[in-house]
């Protein structure tokens, strides 16, 4: 039941926006308020990684920096996405911000989602297994019954 919550709600009341910025502009989806600070290079073992750095608030509240990107694999010639991730437990919700396009003037086109009740799915989770772990454990009475069943019946004793 859970689980079945935790997807219908994160599905069904998700929030999506896009906005191209610029250094200093800001986006806001549902109480987010996103502001594009600042995009960095560097070089890596097989990799050149950019991110750019965000400010999140949330109403007044400041929630710090979130960074998302995209890493080029210059051997494999394939560009990946770096998704920008901020899970708050209290709420159940996940903020997911994605860098689709990065212009040569720093600006960037942005895709923002809110997902909401997606801690469900993980509480849906561990409910599961330890469900499972209580359903597992050996049971010594059970143990019993079934040697002095087995003494009744009169099956030799296993060596």
């Amino acid at each position: 039941m859970l689980l079945a919550i935790g997807i219908a709600g994160s599905s069904a009341f998700d929030s999506v926006a896009e906005a191209k910025l610029a250094r200093g502009q800001s986006m806001e989806i549902g109480d987010y308020t996103l502001v594009y600070r600042s995009l960095d290079e560097r070089q890596v073992a097989n990799a050149t990684e950019v991110r750019a750095t965000l400010d999140v608030t949330r109403g007044d509240r400041d929630l710090g920096t979130l960074e998302a990107g995209k890493n080029a694999y210059t051997i494999e010639q394939q560009v990946s996405n770096e998704v920008g991730i901020r899970s708050d437990r209290l709420t159940g919700e996940d903020l997911f911000v994605i860098t689709e396009q990065i212009d040569p003037d720093g600006s960037i086109y942005f895709r923002v989602f809110v997902k909401p009740l997606v801690n469900l799915i993980w509480v849906a989770g561990l409910v599961f297994l330890l469900g499972s772990v209580i359903t597992l454990w050996p049971d010594a009475r059970e143990q019993r019954r079934l040697v002095s069943r087995a003494g009744e019946v009169g099956v030799p004793a296993m060596r």
